[in-house]
């Protein structure tokens, strides 16, 4: 598909991927996509114009249309995303637009609508590609692929003390109940389930913190990508 080199990092989410993702696509100097971002926005969007979740011809055709901007705060450095002209950074980062956008990945069209969008991320220097079916579908022929997971009450646990950091109130069953669900959901969809790539190195990162499993990505970029300076 390609001569620039990707590292594709997949799995469920509360598994660190996108820490580690951001981690790397820093390191290397490389750009990075993330995948879930899109249709987070695409889910945001269609709520926005009171699309309907499941009507698959209107959010396909508005995420074939999506008018998003990915940005840098110049002052503090922090990432921006910017749709239709208005910062959602924070809104696309709830539970809410979590769970909203595993329903709408679920519909093939816009699946098929976002593909080439997705696969326009792949750019010199490099791409560290952030997602659930990057290196099964979007990036197949990868150098390296990765899938991270950990238990469900890990990943409930993590998310669980990142919102009581921001001084948001939830309830931890609830938590490891709606993630268990979205795991449903995302790998027995009948297009680009969530699954590893055969040819993917899975690491489990429920016992593992995230200097550890850098550390064994940093490694595997150095042993796959002969990267000598990761």
């Amino acid at each position: 598909m390609t001569v620039v080199p990707v590292v594709t990092i997949d799995g469920p989410s509360g598994t660190g991927k996108g820490t580690i993702s951001r981690l790397l696509a820093d390191k290397l100097g490389w750009h990075m996509l993330d995948s879930g971002a899109l249709y987070r926005l695409v889910a945001l969007g269609a709520r926005r114009h009171g699309y309907a979740l499941d009507n698959e011809t209107s959010l396909s055709d508005y995420a074939l249309h999506l008018d998003v901007q990915f940005l840098t705060d110049p002052i503090s450095g922090e990432s921006l995303v910017r749709l239709e002209n208005t910062d959602v950074s924070g809104e696309i980062r709830t539970e809410m637009a979590g769970n909203n956008a595993s329903k709408v990945a679920a519909l093939p069209a816009v699946r098929e609508a976002l593909l080439e969008r997705q696969r326009a991320f792949c750019q010199a220097p490099g791409l560290v590609a952030d997602g659930r079916d990057m290196g099964t579908t979007i990036f197949p022929d990868a150098p390296l692929k990765i899938y991270l997971t950990a238990s469900a009450e890990i990943r409930a646990d993590r998310r669980h003390k990142q919102l009581i950091e921001k001084g948001i109130s939830v309830s931890l069953a609830g938590l490891v109940k709606e993630i268990a669900e979205r795991d449903e959901r995302d790998s027995q969809r009948s297009i680009s389930p969530l699954k590893p790539a055969l040819d993917a190195v899975v690491i489990d990162t429920t016992d593992m913190g995230i200097e550890v499993v850098f550390q064994r990505v940093e490694l595997l970029c150095q042993e796959r990508l002969e990267l000598a300076d990761v």
